[in-house]
């Protein structure tokens, strides 16, 4: 309600959008009410709105809390992108931020977690960060502001609610200043975190390659540190990995045998010989028709070019192959490939499985996953990008070929 009346008296272009929770009755229809009379009065546009919180809650089990914060910023995006308003508001105050800080330190927040709450975060502001709540209930009381308390903010059934009300206290009996002591802190932190920012991305700039939806760490890059389980939970921590993933990663580094997985729901890590390769987890076969007709046909992220031609020169690039056209039968079919296939390697007369022909070639169990193949009459002429069927190749007797190229982000 302060905040509203400092927006106002500064003639901003303000609205005022309130959230009813439905958790207290008619306590929290009085709220609503209250902010709209005061909205009125002013003139300015009230929206509002009365959310199924406990229902949604459930269906996605989660907390009421949580429940309560993605409902209503997903309709604070609705309101705005609506109306045409620029940013959203929040009325968080230095307590908050104190508040905020304890309880990341709590629950085991790195290094991001002593920031407190950011004035701005993209198009989300926080005007009110430099005031203690008693200074603004002071102000409240002096121009005769009106307010409504919560009463749930005095429930100790909540973690927040316990700092504020059992912890802070015996805190600030050490030190008075506890809310300002905290916010230098943090002014501290956000330096040494720019700088550490800086640290990674020099990191990776030298260690880490990205390549598509691939990334590879080098691994004795990571041994040149004390604590290399840290150094790896920074480079990685966004796909999912733990600290103690990434402790086990690092302990599984000395002599372990090439191959070792860790897994988050999205992303697999797998332990190669000189590097950590990190890949999406999960990926779901993919296979398409390729008709005689067709000279472009596409597969995930790779592009395949089909050309028939009587030039018959022999081409040395494992992404640009050529076969004879006369044993291409149609539609072709390219897959991603199974347990149980098998080729015969160029120069082979003997068929070899191609789970054999990857270990062979030292691929990565991650990189495994996103090998495909090209199929013609159910008999598999190409292990794409890495080598055709003997049965397929050119030979002096060879009239036309059927050449293919195939290009993606990232081949080994």
């Amino acid at each position: 309600m302060v905040m509203l009346q400092l927006f106002h008296a500064c003639g901003y272009k303000i609205g005022v959008a309130h959230c009813n929770f439905q958790l207290r009755g008619s306590e929290a229809n009085d709220d609503e009410l209250l902010v709209q009379e005061r909205c009125h009065q002013i003139q300015v546009p009230f929206f509002s709105k009365r959310f199924e919180t406990n229902n949604y809650a459930t269906e996605n089990k989660i907390s009421i809390q949580m429940a309560a914060r993605e409902l209503r910023y997903a309709w604070f995006n609705e309101v705005m992108k609506h109306e045409n308003f620029d940013l959203l508001a929040t009325a968080h105050h230095l307590n908050d931020v104190a508040e905020t800080m304890l309880l990341n330190l709590t629950g085991g927040r790195g290094v991001d977690g002593l920031t407190g709450i950011p004035v701005k975060h993209k198009n989300i502001i926080r005007p009110m960060l430099f005031a203690l709540r008693s200074d603004i209930e002071k102000y409240a009381f002096d121009e005769s502001i009106t307010w409504r308390e919560d009463a749930s903010n005095q429930s100790l059934d909540y973690k927040r609610n316990r700092i504020r009300h059992d912890v802070i206290p015996v805190l600030k009996e050490l030190n008075p200043n506890l809310e300002y002591t905290v916010q230098r802190s943090i002014d501290k932190n956000l330096g040494m975190i720019e700088l550490m920012k800086l640290g990674i991305e020099a990191f990776e700039m030298k260690y880490v390659v990205h390549s598509g939806n691939r990334m590879t760490i080098d691994k004795k890059a990571l041994e040149a540190f004390q604590h290399p389980a840290s150094v790896l939970y920074a480079l990685i921590k966004e796909l999912g990995f733990s600290l103690e993933q990434c402790t086990s990663i690092i302990t599984s580094l000395a002599g372990t045998q090439p191959g070792k997985s860790f897994f988050t729901p999205s992303h697999q890590l797998v332990i190669d010989r000189m590097e950590l390769i990190i890949t999406p987890a999960n990926q779901k076969p993919l296979e398409i028709l390729i008709n005689e007709s067709q000279q472009k046909a596409e597969l995930g992220s790779m592009c395949m070019e089909l050309i028939g031609s009587v030039d018959l020169t022999m081409l040395s690039g494992p992404h640009e192959v050529v076969f004879d056209a006369a044993n291409i039968e149609y539609p072709l079919i390219w897959r991603t490939w199974r347990e149980g296939d098998f080729f015969y390697p160029l120069g082979m007369e003997h068929k070899k499985k191609i789970s054999d022909f990857l270990i062979d070639k030292k691929i990565a169990r991650n990189d495994k996953e996103g090998v495909t193949v090209l199929e013609s009459a159910g008999e598999i002429i190409w292990v794409v990008g890495y080598q055709i069927s003997n049965r397929f190749k050119i030979t002096p007797a060879t009239k036309c070929v059927l050449r293919i190229t195939v290009t993606q982000p990232h081949f080994i």
